[in-house]
């Protein structure tokens, strides 16, 4: 069984070039940059980093890239979810051979029930015995504790799960599952101190691309009793995440970070660029809120 982690961890945004591929250069420059403001690990290709977007070989390519610049600085998490099962096991054993902490999977898109869901699962982590899975809970139509249930009875090598969702009692009872070698990573920024509040010892989050350090400060804050700290921390960054939110998220994160030196790119289809026309109000936004002390933690 893993260890527990801890932390914030950036869900990493895979940088593109103009025609949708990976901009090598500009995801080393990012991934460097988010290890110098002291992050607890890396998520690879989940949502964030578009890896439902992204082919077979570029979802590879970016692993090799990350783990490069890591050289084992940090635990590094591999998304391998993919529709045709065949292919998340291909991409949990290439993360595997890469030396990675362990692989996720969102639940499969097309399933009908839990049973279909435990099979895509099983399959998974058949192929890397020897590495910690971690469900995504994002979606779906399954109870989110009785899946958890499920795949603790039929999988081994479950070691906690990915939980991105509004409700915090549910997130309590999974986090209450096992006390020893069990990580269940919030999903919503917004709500980062919450869930450290019910016992979640990591979160992982797109604004961590962005503003890393200010999610660091928040759990420090809370870890030594400093909770009204750690509050004005989340209020704060919460205001920026809102302005990012009404400017259309994708596009608007990736634009906020081309203005502090980091030109990701653009989304991938289907996700919306932030129109040209938009950029001067989206600076005048972040500019009302703490973006850029936010960003410099």
């Amino acid at each position: 069984m893993a260890d527990q982690f801890h932390g914030a961890w950036p869900a990493l945004l895979t940088p593109s070039t103009q025609d949708g591929g990976v901009n090598v250069s500009a995801l080393r420059d990012l991934s460097t940059h988010l290890l110098e403001k002291g992050i607890g690990g890396l998520y690879l290709c989940g949502s964030t980093g578009e890896g439902v977007f992204l082919s077979e070989p570029e979802r590879r390519r970016v692993a090799e890239v990350v783990m490069d610049v890591v050289n084992d600085r940090v635990p590094v998490i591999v998304h391998v979810g993919t529709v045709a099962t065949r292919h998340a096991v291909a991409l949990a054993e290439h993360a595997r051979d890469l030396g990675a902490s362990g692989v996720a999977s969102i639940l499969p898109p097309f399933g009908r029930g839990l049973e279909e869901i435990y099979r895509h699962y099983e399959a998974i982590a058949a192929a890397v015995p020897d590495l910690p899975f971690y469900p995504y809970l994002f979606g779906g139509e399954a109870d989110a504790r009785s899946l958890m249930s499920g795949l603790l009875e039929r999988i081994p090598t479950v070691a906690g799960a990915k939980y991105t969702g509004p409700n915090i009692h549910e997130l309590q009872a999974i986090v209450g599952m096992r006390a020893i070698g069990w990580t269940i990573f919030s999903g919503m920024d917004e709500q980062c101190l919450f869930a450290a509040m019910v016992g979640s010892p990591a979160n992982i989050g797109s604004t961590l691309n962005l503003m890393p350090g200010v999610y660091r400060e928040i759990r420090s804050a809370y870890e030594i009793g400093e909770v009204l700290r750690a509050r004005d921390l989340q209020l704060r960054v919460n205001r920026v995440t809102r302005v990012l939110q009404d400017y259309g998220f994708w596009g608007a994160l990736f634009e906020a970070l081309r203005l502090t030196g980091l030109n990701c790119g653009a989304p991938r289809l289907p996700r919306a660029a932030l129109p040209l026309e938009r950029r001067s109000a989206l600076c005048e936004a972040l500019a009302g809120t703490d973006f850029t002390e936010l960003v410099a933690m």
